[in-house]
């Protein structure tokens, strides 16, 4: 694949996520079950956007999730204070019987699929039973931010689904609000330095504009309220 084609997101100084090498966009709505619980995702509508767009990630733009240049009016300062630092540097890590948890939780996203079943802390603690290990890592898989990470001890390799190359607009109707962009994948995210930052299958790009782990999301979407206007506000 040559530099034009590559599916590439590239962080502008004050400015939008520009992507390039036709990355699918689709909503992603975070579902819950019967209990309130985060527990599936459900994809939504795919929005057209070509080989190459602009995502605003200030928040203002009235044409979301598209950069209307927004961003010039409206005071927005996105600078960059992620660490570079690999993320499992950067983790926290948790010795099951079977399984180790990596937990980043700088760069939790607020979807919550962590919490059922007696939350996933607890649980990795049971991983030499079945129904728990299985839960964990659907719940580890599940995480739209890739903070939960798992590594099979046995086989001393990661427990990790492998996902289309795209960029997900994360809806959460349980909150009542709009979400991060969910890349997925391994799309490589670039700063606005030209340097690459770590290759991920998954992670959140923050695009409410209130993170302070820029350029990635924090959760701040969920406390002031982001709503992007692309699936009704009253949706269950």
């Amino acid at each position: 694949m040559n530099e034009s084609s590559e599916m590439k997101i590239v962080v502008t100084k004050h400015g939008p996520y520009r992507v390039t090498g036709s990355v699918p966009l689709a909503v992603q709505v975070i579902t819950p079950n019967r209990a309130g619980e985060s527990w599936e995702w459900t994809q939504g509508r795919s929005i057209p956007a070509g080989a190459e767009y602009s995502l605003c990630r200030c928040g203002q733009s009235q044409n979301k999730p598209f950069c209307d240049n927004s961003h010039l009016t409206g005071g927005f300062e996105g600078d960059e204070t992620a660490s570079r630092r690999p993320l499992e540097r950067q983790s926290v890590h948790y010795d099951g019987p079977t399984l180790v948890l990596s937990d980043a939780e700088r760069y939790c996203a607020f979807a919550r699929f962590c919490d059922p079943g007696g939350m996933i802390w607890r649980l990795i603690e049971q991983t030499d039973q079945p129904r728990a290990r299985d839960l964990v890592i659907r719940e580890a898989n599940h995480c739209p931010a890739g903070r939960l990470v798992l590594r099979d001890k046995a086989a001393n390799q990661p427990v990790e689904t492998p996902l289309p190359p795209s960029i997900g607009l994360v809806e959460d109707p349980v909150q009542e609000c709009s979400g991060p962009l969910w890349v997925r994948g391994g799309v490589r995210i670039e700063s606005e330095d030209g340097k690459a930052y770590e290759k991920r299958n998954r992670v959140t790009l923050c695009r409410c504009g209130a993170s302070d782990n820029m350029p990635f999301c924090n959760g701040s979407h969920a406390s002031i309220k982001f709503r992007d206007g692309l699936i009704p506000e009253t949706a269950p």
